[in-house]
């Protein structure tokens, strides 16, 4: 018991000092710096083609758009034509807007499609098979922006992608692994050989090459959006859907149309952060994670002390406690922002939080409501010369979606529908649940979890954020812009620093493989949370503006990330 007490003693000790040396951090060191534009993506071939389109003229909005495309060809894990995500923009006048591509659940669909006659889920069913398929919505949310701040020609931003398409590219280490491994899925869940499936096994820098897929390219580049919801790719689609007894239908795809929204704003110790409405969840679960430790004095607790990392694990388990009861499409069910919002509300939640113990989820309930009152995603983060900024965070769901490819078209399908909440109380693939607010119907966007964020300092850009992760993104973003507002670090320091999570079920916090130090482990159990070691957290892409006007790329090192800037 004595042991047990000095060991507690002595960490607190060190813990405290650890918090006092962190609370006057400086940037160690910097990332990539550039003078007058940068893009930061999953793989160097998609940053390059966003950096020549900059040097070309080509604005922010210009450039995410031809790195979208590029992404669906050089990063085919979670780059896709075949799925959907949100774009948040902010242009170089301040204006604001957000753009929702995100995928929406055939007409076919119904609450129950995923449960047998006893009601109990069908495993794999809304992952692993052609039922899994929302309506791809990409291609509809690259037109789309293009229609509001397009400047180049649409043919210049299809072209780069075509191009790498058509002559190939070269695998990096970590491609090459994961194309090996899942070799076994594609062949036995597509009727045709896909351009991922060879004899030996892929090697780094062995050339990719997918001719199918460029032609699908070449339809969008001459048709527009048409190009893929109508015609020769459409009718590719249906065909595939018919083969496996899917249920995208022809009227589905001419239906589709992405959406302007209205996106999240809210303010934080003198920044102003901008973020994704729902159906994505970030933007009001950030709000409300950054309304509850405003209530603390984070800055002074430290990176990492355990003081921070027990007041920031107890708010996650709070704002996913909401997300689980309250989220889901806005136009199918009427979310309370307004309430979850609200200062009071969150500072009440923030009152609840005892800062010497952890709560136990099962007594964490949601919002109660007062009368009258998918781990593969990508990001891209973009800012131009000018000053327009652009975060955009994609997806396909799963690694690789639900690997069926369209065949003859060459581009992999979404697992999506697995977002939505397959049965009450029933966790996804990221272990999220949820109720009827997410409950399937035709027509509907699933929740996401896509944090694409702006940060704004005394009305001037100042970040550009995002991460893939499914149920890690919100907590990666969170972290990340805390690593530089309190705890002042540069872009890439921040990117780089280890990560935690915490999603109220199930009960623990999640920690990066040498993330914490013992000591302070040990004290974080003796408070009672459970800490459960798990691989890398989130692929965090980041653009800082430094006090000169510069900008700072944060790449994330857990990946194959690239920044380019000019």
């Amino acid at each position: 018991m004595n042991k047990v007490i000095c060991t507690l003693l002595l960490s607190g000790l060190l813990a405290g000092f650890y918090s006092c040396n962190n609370s006057v951090h400086k940037p160690e060191y910097r990332g990539l710096i550039a003078d007058n534009g940068m893009v930061v993506s999953a793989h160097p071939e998609a940053s390059e083609v966003g950096k020549r389109i900059l040097e070309n003229g080509g604005t922010a909005m210009d450039a995410a758009c031809a790195v979208e495309f590029a992404l669906s060809v050089v990063y085919p894990a979670a780059g896709n034509i075949g799925g959907g995500g949100f774009w948040i923009v902010r242009t170089a006048d301040g204006d604001l807007a957000a753009l929702d591509f995100r995928e929406k659940a055939p007409d076919a669909a119904y609450r129950n499609m995923y449960l047998d006659d006893d009601e109990e889920v069908i495993r794999g069913s809304s992952t692993s098979t052609i039922l899994a398929s929302g309506i791809p919505g990409t291609v509809a949310g690259m037109a789309k922006g293009m229609e509001k701040f397009g400047t180049l020609p649409w043919a210049d931003l299809l072209n780069p992608a075509i191009e790498l398409a058509e002559k190939g590219f070269p695998l990096t280490a970590s491609q090459a692994r994961s194309l090996n491994g899942l070799k076994r899925s594609l062949i036995t869940r597509n009727t045709w050989r896909t351009s991922f499936i060879r004899e030996t096994l892929w090697q780094a820098n062995d050339t990719l090459r997918q001719p199918e897929l460029a032609e699908t390219l070449k339809r969008i580049r001459d048709n527009g959006r048409d190009g893929f919801y109508k015609g020769e790719t459409a009718r590719l689609i249906v065909e595939q859907m018919e083969e496996l007894d899917g249920l995208i239908t022809i009227e589905d795809l001419a239906a589709y149309e992405a959406q302007w929204r209205e996106p999240v704003v809210g303010n934080y110790n003198g920044y102003e952060f901008v973020s994704m409405p729902p159906p994505s969840s970030g933007g009001i679960a950030l709000g409300q994670l950054f309304n509850i430790v405003a209530e603390y004095p984070l800055a002074e607790y430290g990176f990492h002390s355990i003081e921070a990392i027990h007041l920031m694990a107890e708010a996650e388990r709070r704002v996913y406690a909401d997300r689980a009861e309250w989220l889901g499409d806005d136009d199918y069910f009427d979310v309370p922002r307004k309430e979850l919002l609200s200062p009071k509300y969150l500072k009440d939640r923030a009152g609840e939080i005892d800062m010497n113990k952890a709560t136990n989820s099962e007594e964490v309930s949601a919002m109660q409501m007062i009368p009258e009152e998918s781990e593969e995603t990508t990001h891209y983060s973009i800012v131009d010369q000018w000053g327009n900024a652009v975060a955009a965070t994609t997806t396909l769901n799963g690694g690789y979606g639900n690997r069926i490819m369209v065949k003859g078209a060459g581009f992999l399908l979404n697992n999506e529908m697995d977002d939505f909440s397959i049965k009450p109380g029933f966790p996804n693939v990221y272990g999220l649940i949820g109720g009827d607010a997410n409950a399937i119907q035709a027509g509907k966007r699933m929740l996401s979890s896509m944090t694409p964020t702006i940060v704004n300092k005394d009305n001037e850009l100042f970040m550009v954020v995002g991460s893939p992760g499914g149920s890690t993104i919100i907590t990666s973003v969170f972290q990340t812009i805390l690593n530089v507002v309190d705890f002042n670090m540069g872009m890439q320091e921040a990117v780089d620093a280890s990560r935690f999570h915490h999603q109220c079920f199930p009960d623990q916090i999640s920690v990066e493989t040498d993330g914490l130090d013992s000591l302070t482990i040990v004290n974080l159990e003796a408070m009672g949370h459970k800490i459960k070691p798990r691989g890398k957290i989130g692929r965090v892409d980041a653009i800082l503006v430094l006090d000169d006007g510069k900008l700072e790329a944060g790449a994330d090192k857990r990946g194959d990330d690239a920044a380019k800037g000019h």
